[in-house]
């Protein structure tokens, strides 16, 4: 039977924000599944490799700064998939323009042979959930 730890899987979802803020496209896709879903403000996205490289040299989006919330929940769905959820502080620029906005986030690891890669990542900006200002 596969090892279940939480503390591997949270190390895992840091390294994916730390590897998003240093710009290091080879560790980023290290830890992406081959298609990788992603849901948030603009929609639904599947994403495949091409894409993914495309969006982590993309010049729109820089991010400076992270914090996740010590709070992080970890669920093992099985020993080969869990979800990870968190609250996260950011620190950006966005089109040239400084940005600062809390988020929750949610990502499914799923372990592909000896290794975890991430299948799904959710973003939802924190505030009003009826989208009132």
């Amino acid at each position: 039977m596969a090892r279940r730890n939480e503390t591997d899987l949270i190390e895992l979802e840091r390294a994916y924000w730390e590897a998003i803020r240093d710009e290091d496209v080879d560790r980023a896709m290290s830890l992406t599944d081959d298609q990788c879903i992603v849901a948030g403000a603009r929609g639904v996205a599947l994403i495949d490799r091409k894409a993914f490289v495309g969006m982590m040299s993309s010049a729109n989006f820089k991010l400076h700064e992270f914090e996740l919330s010590p709070n992080l929940q970890v669920r093992f769905l099985t020993d080969d998939v869990a979800i990870v959820a968190y609250d996260v502080r950011e620190k950006a620029t966005v089109e040239g323009k400084p940005v600062s906005m809390e988020a929750a986030d949610t990502s499914v690891w799923v372990r592909r042979k000896d290794r975890w890669v991430c299948a799904l990542h959710t973003e939802s900006i924190r505030g009003d959930p009826w989208g009132r200002k």
